[in-house]
């Protein structure tokens, strides 16, 4: 009996050393109705002929040469040229578990529309994960074992770009890849939490993902810290703000300052508070800052959190909650 055909996309640029083992965990996969769409964006090494030897081998890979510039364009014509009913992503470095596409296939069949079907994730390096990326990976997988990704939607991209499936009626839904907004993995999360889709959960690592030096989450601009600060910004105005209410920025270290500014250049205004007795009374951009306990003399306010310590993340939830304040209502970590 044939199966629904998964359309993968992978776009791809100079990942020789990995482009081929990430291709024979495709061609390994259990569920066998699958096409891989994948685009090459400007190598300069031989990853190209690479992949069109497994091209010239398996007839449900078609290579295709990117006609724009960058991942964003990639993608788009991928998935101009996938016709499944399901549509995934893969990273050209990373290997899929063999079970990778039946699992996210079964979870969306047995779920139905408007969900996300997604996995845990596995870090893998060389040179050995770095504590930061095990966190990560830690905190992402946590969340997937609940389903509960969205509550942590301001912190970081909490859908791994390469382990998710959606059908593909309810991707073109909310726009596809018809976007030109950076990082491209966490402005599709928004689109899906602001679209409502609910995330399936998951106890299976699905996807292993690789860790070396110039991964282009780690070397490409459209990755940089100010590009998460720009895409939070606009999606918490456009989905989560209430300009009826007063809004606080907690915290005066490098990254409140960035959100204050953005704040500042969107026209929004804002009290800033934190417990850093140095800062207390100063003026940072033309905003006095006040001390955190300013925040009880506010009217329901929402407070934008840019602490990073996660002790100091602790504490500041339990004053939150003790003073009846809700995650995702009144209260977002952005970081």
């Amino acid at each position: 009996m044939k199966q629904a055909l998964i359309s993968i996309l992978i776009p791809f640029k100079n990942t020789q050393d990995y482009i081929g083992e990430c291709l024979q965990s495709i061609i390994k996969q259990t569920y066998n109705d699958w096409e891989l769409i994948i685009i090459d964006d400007s190598s300069t090494d031989n990853s190209y002929n690479i992949v069109n030897a497994f091209a010239e081998k398996h007839s449900n890979i078609a290579l295709l040469k990117n006609n724009g510039s960058g991942i964003i364009d990639a993608l788009k014509l991928a998935f101009k040229h996938s016709k499944g009913e399901f549509i995934t992503r893969m990273d050209s470095d990373d290997i899929m578990d063999e079970d990778k596409l039946k699992t996210l296939h079964n979870n969306l069949i047995t779920n139905g529309k408007k969900h996300i079907a997604t996995g845990l994730v596995s870090y893998f390096s060389a040179k050995g994960i770095s504590d930061g990326y095990k966190k990560y990976e830690q905190w992402l997988n946590m969340l997937t074992k609940n389903g509960n990704n969205y509550n942590e939607i301001y912190k970081e991209c909490v859908i791994p770009s390469p382990c998710w499936m959606l059908h593909r009626e309810d991707l073109e839904a909310i726009n596809a890849f018809n976007t030109n907004r950076y990082p491209e993995d966490y402005d599709l999360t928004f689109r899906c939490y602001q679209a409502n889709y609910k995330i399936i959960p998951s106890n299976k690592i699905l996807h292993y993902w690789r860790d070396y030096g110039t991964r282009a989450s780690r070397t490409d601009a459209n990755y940089a810290e100010n590009s998460f600060i720009d895409i939070k910004i606009h999606y918490f105005l456009k989905l989560n703000y209430n300009n009826k209410k007063p809004l606080v920025v907690w915290g005066a270290g490098k990254k409140g300052k960035t959100i204050a500014k953005k704040l500042q250049e969107n026209n929004i205004p804002f009290y800033w508070v934190c417990d850093n007795p140095k800062k207390i009374g100063k003026h940072i951009y033309n905003v006095e800052m006040k001390p955190f306990q300013h925040i009880a003399a506010l009217t329901n306010p929402q407070i934008i959190v840019s602490v990073a310590n996660s002790i100091e993340q602790d504490t500041i939830k339990a004053y939150l909650h003790a003073h009846n304040k809700i995650s995702m209502h009144d209260y977002f970590f952005f970081c």
